[in-house]
């Protein structure tokens, strides 16, 4: 309680989100462990250099990655026809509208670990009725699907998969965005307003969504591959963790320069 009571304080501050700001601080403040765990590493000798050069080279590319295909977006021209009310003249404009390739976020990578833990809980809770019952769940939880990374790393990537196209279709509705174009007088060039239009905007967030579902799907199972690849624990480079980290300290950069240009503003007044 009191955390959601300081993260509410946070975004009354215009800060950024304070809930995310708060889970941001969660996720930074492993990192000197992780750095201590990979320096015992290799002063123990146990892993050379090298192999810390090339993960700090593939956490870079991750960064990198994440930041284009979290700030990507798909811009359809959009064109509003004149309209003429008295002496005025109202539109003739030209826009456009902007498709995320990342309309989903985290929010599938949560979903698919729900899933994926729920097993797990099941059988713990079967086990207070059941012992026998219980741990024959467990084992099998254990050896099928968490124990074996292949299993559990391929199972995760396509839950992740459906539920980025499951959730971009509950919050992206094409025909009511047409529905909205044709009300206030804008249209698609080359493209006739009303269904044709939200057939458009389907294939093209059906597209655009393909490439995301499959960058979070690789975002989500890079741990398990980093771990299996390196089989060491100190070198594994959470995808979610990075995704989270950098959409936050973008969305909390956009809003302290937004707040900035508000008093720039006020200033000049």
């Amino acid at each position: 309680m009191i955390l959601v009571w300081l993260g509410e304080i946070i975004t009354e501050q215009k800060l950024g989100n304070g809930v995310s700001l708060l889970i941001f601080a969660g996720i930074v403040s492993g990192l000197p462990l992780v750095f201590r765990n990979a320096y015992l590493s290799y002063t123990a000798g146990t892993t050379p250099i090298t192999t810390y050069l090339v993960f700090l080279l593939l956490g870079l590319i991750v960064i990198a990655g994440v930041v284009m295909v979290n700030e990507g977006e798909r811009k359809v021209p959009v064109s509003y026809a004149k309209r003429i009310r008295g002496n005025k003249v109202y539109g003739g404009v030209s826009s456009y509208l902007p498709l995320k390739v990342n309309q989903a976020g985290v929010i599938p990578i949560i979903f698919a670990i729900s899933i994926l833990l729920f097993p797990q809980f099941f059988g713990q809770i079967i086990s207070i009725a059941s012992p026998d019952i219980g741990n024959t769940i467990n084992t099998w939880v254990n050896n099928v699907l968490i124990g074996n990374q292949i299993v559990y790393a391929v199972s995760y990537f396509f839950l992740v998969f459906i539920f980025t196209y499951f959730y971009t279709a509950v919050t992206f509705d094409p025909q009511e965005i047409s529905k909205n174009l044709q009300r206030a007088g804008g249209f698609i060039p080359g493209i006739r307003p009303g269904e044709s239009t939200s057939t458009f905007l389907q294939k093209i967030i059906s597209r655009i969504t393909l490439f995301g579902a499959t960058f979070l799907g690789l975002i989500a199972v890079l741990p398990l591959t980093t771990q299996f690849l390196s089989e060491n624990q100190s070198l594994a480079i959470g995808g979610t963790a990075l995704l989270i980290v950098v959409s936050v300290a973008i969305e909390t950069a956009k809003q302290i320069d937004s707040q900035l240009t508000v008093r720039e503003y006020e200033g000049i007044r």
